[in-house]
This record gives C-alpha cells, sequence and structure tokens, in this order.
C-alpha cells in the first residue's frame, strides 16, 4: 500500500533513514527539516516521489505550511512523523530559562504544533496516523544529564497518550503511536547542547534498525513500540521499584 508520509527532523539520523526505507517501498514523501541541502541530498536517496518543505518545527506557522505544502503536492496525508529533536547536557540544578524552553520548543511544541495541524484532515478523511518518536530516557532516567530533554520526552509521551485516547473516541482509524528508541547511533549527541559525553561502546541501535520499527508500525499501528526488544521489560522493573532501580544505577 503505497502511503503520503512526513517526516520532520528528516536531514539526518533515524528521520533520514526512515525516508530511504519508506521511499524504497514506494511511499510518497514529505521531508522537512531546517538543512535543505541535507534534505534534497536524502530525497536523492529515498528513491521515491519527494517533497522537500524547509522546516523549523519550533515555529507553528511553518508546520502549519508544512502540511498545507504536503496536501497542495499529494492531495493528502496519510502518515504523519514527529521525530524532530534535540538533546541537552546539563544537570537539573544548572537548568537556565533558556534551555529548558528550547527543549520544550523542540521537543514538545514541535509535536503538539505537528498533531494540530494533520488531525484535522485526518478526522476529516476518517483515517491517518500520527507517529511521535520520543526516548527511552523519556521513560527511565538513566542519564541524568540529559534533564530537560528527559522532561521533555516525559511529557511527550503524556501528550501523545490523550491524543490518541481522544481521537480513538473520534474515529478508530485515526491511529497515534509513540516510539520508544533507547541509544541509537546518529549525530543526536554531537548536536546536544553543551556537547555530550562520549556514549557507551555497547548497546546502540543502528538508525535503520529504529526506522524498521517505526515502518512496522506504521504497517501495523500500535499505541507504543520500544525499538529495543529489551526495554520494556527495564521500563517494568524501573516502575515496579524505582527506588531499587534508581540506587542499582548509581553503583
Amino acid at each position: 500500500m503505497q502511503r503520503v508520509v512526513a517526516i520532520t527532523g528528516a536531514s539526518s539520523g533515524i528521520g533520514a533513514e526512515l525516508a530511504r526505507q519508506l521511499g524504497a517501498r514506494g511511499d510518497r514523501l514529505v521531508l522537512a527539516a531546517r538543512r535543505q541541502a541535507e534534505l534534497e541530498a536524502v530525497a536523492r536517496q529515498s528513491g521515491s516521489e519527494t517533497l522537500v518543505v524547509p522546516t523549523d518545527v519550533t515555529r507553528r506557522s511553518d508546520v502549519e505550511r508544512l502540511r498545507d505544502r504536503a496536501l497542495e503536492r499529494f492531495g493528502a496525508v496519510d502518515v504523519w512523523v514527529n521525530n524532530a529533536g534535540r538533546g541537552i547536557t546539563k544537570p537539573v540544578l544548572e537548568l537556565t530559562d533558556e534551555e529548558f524552553d528550547e527543549m520544550m520548543a523542540v521537543n514538545v511544541k514541535s509535536a503538539i504544533y505537528g498533531m494540530q495541524a494533520i488531525a484535522p484532515h485526518f478526522l476529516e478523511r476518517r483515517r491517518g496516523h500520527i507517529l511521535n518518536v520520543s526516548s527511552m530516557l523519556g521513560r527511565v532516567p538513566f542519564a541524568t544529564y540529559r534533564s530537560a530533554y528527559n522532561a521533555a520526552k516525559h511529557a511527550l509521551n503524556a501528550l501523545t497518550a490523550n491524543a490518541r485516547v481522544d481521537l480513538q473516541r473520534q474515529c478508530a482509524d485515526v491511529h497515534v503511536t509513540l516510539v520508544i528508541p533507547g541509544l541509537v547511533a546518529t549525530e543526536f549527541g554531537k548536536h546536544a547542547l553543551h556537547g555530550s559525553p562520549p556514549p557507551p561502546a555497547m548497546g546502540a541501535q543502528s538508525a535503520a534498525d529504529v526506522a524498521a520499527s517505526i515502518a512496522g508500525a506504521i504497517d501495523a499501528p500500535v499505541a507504543e513500540v520500544y525499538t529495543n526488544p529489551q526495554h520494556p521489560a527495564l521500563a517494568l522493573r524501573y516502575f515496579q521499584d524505582v527506588a531499587a532501580f534508581e540506587q542499582e544505577q548509581r553503583r
């Protein structure tokens, strides 16, 4: 089944790999990010009919323009992936207002803008699929130096669940999926505010593996998908005894 799929944060990492995988199977793509040259390079690699729309997802007007350009080009959108995000390296007690606000704008408000922009179209068509890319750090705060990023992803998790319930109440064929990657081998750390400590030598998934999980969720919608199969049990253990889990992490 050929779909029209809009992807934010598509110039690199998970978003770029998802575009390549979906394009290879024939989906038509709408790619959004701030960096036009990188978007165009991804579009050339996708092997599909692709629309490039330079977009600052922290601006509601840009996200609405992204939707409008997609509808003008393809007539409809089937899937909208809110993938844009950015990290930070700073503990909670040292955060400034500006740093916290940027984390919320990039990781949360961008997804709100995307959901609010596309949901009316999906409800009108009586079908559609929103996927919000979160992080395992939004569920289990391993890396405390990510502080405001972790908080932003926690907020995204809650907003996604609320939107899913509200939209499913109105139309059973409008789906909302939360995607929960763990550590991924991309340039995410390099682009984090204040840089990033060296990542662990082992344990990172490839962007291709994460993109394949997202593509699978597009084909068979689910409420949530952990891209690392080991993580559901880890999250369950955390919530069963938070104090014990945190004590273990401090060792």
